[in-house]
């Protein structure tokens, strides 16, 4: 439908722990432009996106506002806002799905995306849009090209490890720490390849059944229970997500050496 309202957020919250001191969605790349900001202009060439949200850290809103050029935040079409975060990634997409739902007109569907993904095209995004109109959940998947196996749990290796330590009493307290410490895993499953991806961003949603199902994930986080993903709380409280082909070049910054 041509009246369809599309909006966008934008994850730029995290602590970014894993950057050896950088924050990784305020770093400027080689062409002297911003993660976020490389991130914000994908969203801003589609023209059915209407209003951007972008989700900061706390006391972060003016670093995320330096971090993106003027005429943007100047434009009125998208309208880009900015909201804080929680503490976890699930809290941050709730806290930016309440201010749309607070903000602006009626929303026809959402777009949650990863501030750390500055290389998502343009096209993605809007066969992401065509997608969700059908199938009210959609998101780019990444089908593997090495071949995943699922290990076992941290109480599953802590349990191993205590009957290793039983039946080695002659062992010495160094030899012990060392073990205890080792990064070891053990399979569990050995997957199919040709059945498993990777998920990306942006995922895309129906926005009010997302945002009732996100209302149903905050309870269930108060008794401990939490979400990878929006996908996995759309499976959880609304049914099927269909996936659509992601891009190897839609790749997330996790570590400095992503900045290369």
């Amino acid at each position: 439908m041509c009246n369809d309202r599309v909006a966008a957020v934008i994850l730029a919250g995290g602590s970014s722990a894993r950057m050896n001191g950088i924050k990784k969605e305020y770093f400027k790349l080689k062409n002297g432009v911003t993660v976020l900001q490389t991130a914000v202009s994908a969203f801003i060439s589609v023209q059915s996106i209407q209003t951007i949200v972008i989700v900061t850290a706390e006391n972060s809103s003016d670093d995320a506002r330096y971090a993106i050029a003027p005429d943007f935040l100047n434009a009125r079409k998208p309208e880009i806002i900015f909201v804080t975060g929680g503490n976890t990634r699930r809290a941050s997409v709730y806290n930016a799905l309440l201010a749309l739902s607070r903000h602006t007109k009626e929303i026809s569907y959402v777009l949650i995306h990863d501030g750390a993904r500055p290389w998502v095209s343009p096209l993605l995004i809007e066969n992401i849009i065509t997608a969700v109109k059908r199938y009210d959940a959609v998101i780019p998947l990444l089908m593997l090209t090495d071949t995943p196996k699922e290990i076992d749990s941290k109480e599953q290796r802590t349990k191993i490890k205590e009957q290793r330590a039983e039946n080695k009493e002659q062992r010495s307290k160094s030899k012990e720490q060392i073990e205890n410490n080792e990064q070891v895993w053990f399979i569990n499953k050995h997957l199919k390849r040709a059945n498993t991806g990777v998920a990306q961003t942006p995922q895309a949603f129906k926005f009010a059944d997302i945002f009732t199902a996100h209302e149903k994930a905050a309870e269930c986080a108060k008794n401990g229970e939490d979400f990878t993903d929006d996908a996995e709380i759309w499976s959880k409280f609304c049914g099927k997500v269909a996936a659509i082909p992601g891009e190897t070049e839609n790749r997330k910054i996790t570590y400095r050496e992503d900045l290369i």
